[in-house]
């Protein structure tokens, strides 16, 4: 049975953490009190610290008794983690904490499937909590006040906590029926050639579009190795630009990892490899400055790759696209890579797009599976993306 889990530091946090378990209970639903205390605590749980400790890969004592706080937060962080990857009855989670709490069961949460409701009651949640969120899908709260005690205001907080916990996990969204899901990659400057895709596999796919910026690429793949998509069109691969050329917007090495892992079909491109992104103009590094740039808007300022960065990239690119056993077909749109890379465009330099294509036809080991396909098209134009959907039909039919 799905059961609704209530986490936190028992040793700092009991009263409250039994107060917000008591109201989900009232609602009916089955709950598990779970403690990553790092210190004794003699609250009444129903998983102990030492149970949750036990799952660092150094044991409990690696975790507990420890005299160093920062020490012994950082392997429960790590003990939770994977403790809550090997639970197979998490229905719901929630967990309050200040920042040692926070950071403990968040990491639970991250290692959790999408849909999994997850919510954070935190003293960090008016704060940046991009680091504990991650791409993940979990809800921050703010506590408001200290978790010192309860009082008059943390137990609205903490009532509404469980109200809204409870909900989610009394409701459940219902599963998507049908259509098998796919998974692409979008920017602003090649939005019409995905949507023209989107347009034409739309009858036939759950098509979910993922916007290029790093964050963007990572939740496709965990998707992907999630096996919750059956295929993916990578249009847009500008995330390792920012990787290899210190923007703003970076995928991690691991990018195409899932695909080389769970080989589903994949059909790539080079859309927005014309592109490193920084903040406002006053954060382009000072060696870039004298380099093409393009004010998108106040706060993004792109930089134009040149022809020995993208022969860099399209290396780093081809070297992924070798561990990938699956179907792969990448395209190479000959008259350029975005919106702005086109004859008369901001970014249009047909010397280095052919260094970036050089480079990933001179990389790739070209197989029956595994194959570069050249077009004498522009990346938006709409005889690209129907290749490009044509191509996937074909090679998921395989």
């Amino acid at each position: 049975m799905r059961r609704v889990y209530v986490v936190g530091t028992h040793d700092t946090k009991a009263e409250e953490l039994a107060y917000l378990a008591a109201l989900v209970a009232a609602e009916g639903l089955p709950v598990v009190r779970v403690d990553v205390g790092t210190r004794p605590s003699g609250a009444a749980v129903d998983v102990t610290a030492a149970e949750v400790a036990a799952h660092h890969p150094g044991g409990a004592g690696a975790v507990l008794g420890l005299d160093d706080r920062g020490t012994a937060v950082a392997a429960m962080t790590e003990a939770f983690a994977r403790f809550a990857a090997s639970r197979t009855d998490i229905g719901a989670i929630v967990g309050l904490g200040g920042g040692g709490g926070t950071a403990i069961v968040t990491a639970g949460m991250r290692r959790l499937p999408y849909g999994v409701p997850k919510l954070m009651v935190s003293t960090l949640a008016s704060g940046d909590v991009s680091p504990y969120v991650d791409i993940s899908d979990i809800v921050f709260m703010p506590a408001v006040t200290d978790m010192a005690g309860l009082n008059g205001l943390s137990r609205v907080i903490l009532h509404n906590a469980a109200q809204a916990i409870a909900g989610m996990a009394r409701h459940p969204a219902p599963t998507s029926a049908g259509k098998p899901s796919i998974g692409l990659t979008m920017f602003g400057v090649t939005t019409a050639c995905v949507m023209a895709i989107v347009e034409r596999l739309g009858a036939t796919y759950d098509c979910m579009v993922f916007h290029a910026t790093g964050t963007g690429g990572r939740s496709m793949e965990k998707l992907a190795d999630s096996g919750l998509l059956t295929g993916v069109i990578d249009i847009t691969t500008t995330e390792v630009c920012d990787l290899l050329l210190g923007g703003v917007l970076p995928a991690t090495e691991d990018r195409l990892g899932a695909i080389a892992r769970t080989r589903i079909p994949y059909v790539g491109s080079v859309g927005a490899l014309d592109m490193v992104n920084f903040w406002a103009p006053d954060t382009v590094p000072p060696g870039f400055r004298d380099r093409t740039l393009y004010r998108h808007n106040p706060n993004v300022t792109l930089m134009r790759t040149n022809a020995e960065e993208g022969r860099r990239i399209g290396i780093w690119i081809g070297e992924r696209l070798n561990a990938c056993e699956g179907e792969v077909r990448y395209l190479i749109p000959e008259k350029g890579v975005s919106a702005l890379d086109i004859d008369g465009g901001a970014f249009f330099d047909p010397e280095a797009d052919n260094a970036l294509f050089a480079a990933l036809e001179e990389t790739v080991r070209q197989t029956e599976r595994r194959r570069i396909v050249r077009l004498p098209l522009h990346i938006n134009d709409p005889a690209f993306a129907a290749a490009a959907a044509a191509t996937f039909l074909d090679i998921s039919q395989r």
